[in-house]
């Protein structure tokens, strides 16, 4: 396709087209008011949705951004990556499991976090389908650990990444999501 004729469809094609719902607006005040000032922790920091709330949590100011992940490919990335995006924001990388609940434990009481955005979890429904086993020890038993460490180290608001697939689930990922909520 020439490269006239692509951006004349995407002069025509609008990515809320592609949507098939109106698009969320962000409540960038109240995101203000959770994030400014405080030491975030954002599990899962390195994967898709991680990533992107570190990218978001990063225009707000926190006083500390508190990356837990358990991919060194991921969490290398993402540091780089925000450490270019905002160069006066205190990062702290952390190679974590959310299951290993001592080291978890280790890191909140080191980093004192305010406010832990959990978005660590399997999430590839065909890839949990043969692996159920995991899918319950990292999406439900490793979000417990974490919430009950979260209220042992007094973290004030505690935000967990679910899925569309937990309302109904028909499958092992989305029966554990709804599980761990």
């Amino acid at each position: 396709m020439s490269e006239t004729r692509e951006r004349g469809l995407a002069d025509r094609v609008a990515i809320e087209d592609l949507l098939g719902r109106e698009p969320v607006q962000l409540d960038e005040a109240a995101i203000d008011r959770v994030v400014k000032g405080r030491t975030v922790l954002v599990t899962g920091a390195g994967g898709s949705i991680g990533a992107e709330l570190c990218r978001q949590i990063g225009r707000f100011a926190p006083a500390s951004l508190v990356l837990l992940e358990h991919s060194e490919n991921g969490l290398f990335f993402i540091e780089r990556e925000l450490r270019a995006l905002f160069p006066r924001l205190e990062i702290r990388p952390y190679l974590a499991d959310v299951r290993e609940r001592s080291r978890v434990d280790d890191i909140l009481a080191r980093q004192r976090p305010d406010v832990i955005f959990h978005a660590a979890a399997y999430k590839h429904v065909p890839m949990m389908e043969a692996n159920p086993t995991e899918a319950i020890k990292n999406n439900v038993l490793g979000t417990k650990a974490l919430a009950e460490l979260a209220d042992a180290h007094g973290v004030s608001e505690f935000v967990m990444i679910s899925t569309d697939k937990a309302v109904n689930p028909t499958s092992v990922m989305g029966v554990s999501k709804r599980a761990a909520e």
